[in-house]
């Protein structure tokens, strides 16, 4: 257990991430970092944050469409933060009747669904762990230190 501040014990929680990333051309498999999806199942805690740089993208591919790759970066970010029942492991009937394709679901299967390999232009990167006394702060924290352009 950590140390706080003032000297009190600071509970740090374990926490999944994988970044999400564009890859304009599936073919050629490059790629640009563009987000990143967090999941801590101590806090029943799914967050993601993005950050599309288009100049970045143009020089993978000029061509690409910009504005629809945004679209889908904020599509799996409005997945991640759909409503989730009181507790993950406490699913009930009422929870799973929710409208809308993540509505009431489990948050460590959607974090599964979203970090599912797959061949599109918006996609997942290999899942990581890492210890945290804030889960909500960690997609910031990671998309300023994996995504953001260093300065």
């Amino acid at each position: 257990m950590a140390r706080g501040v003032a000297g009190g014990a600071m509970t740090l929680h374990l926490y999944e991430y994988a970044l999400l990333q564009v890859v304009p051309r599936p073919d050629r498999g490059e790629a640009v970092n563009a987000g990143v999806l967090v999941y801590c199942r101590d806090v029943d805690f799914l967050g993601a944050a993005v950050h599309l740089d288009a100049t970045r993208i143009a020089v993978l591919d000029p061509h690409a469409d910009v504005e629809a790759i945004g679209l889908a970066l904020d599509a799996v970010a409005g997945t991640a933060a759909a409503a989730a029942p009181a507790r993950s492991d406490r699913l009930t009937d009422a929870a799973l009747a929710a409208t809308g394709p993540a509505e009431g679901e489990d948050l460590g299967r959607r974090f599964r669904r979203l970090t599912a390999p797959r061949s599109t232009v918006v996609r997942a990167g290999s899942v990581h762990t890492g210890l945290t006394a804030d889960p909500a702060g960690e997609p910031a924290r990671l998309l300023a230190r994996l995504v953001l352009p260093l300065t």
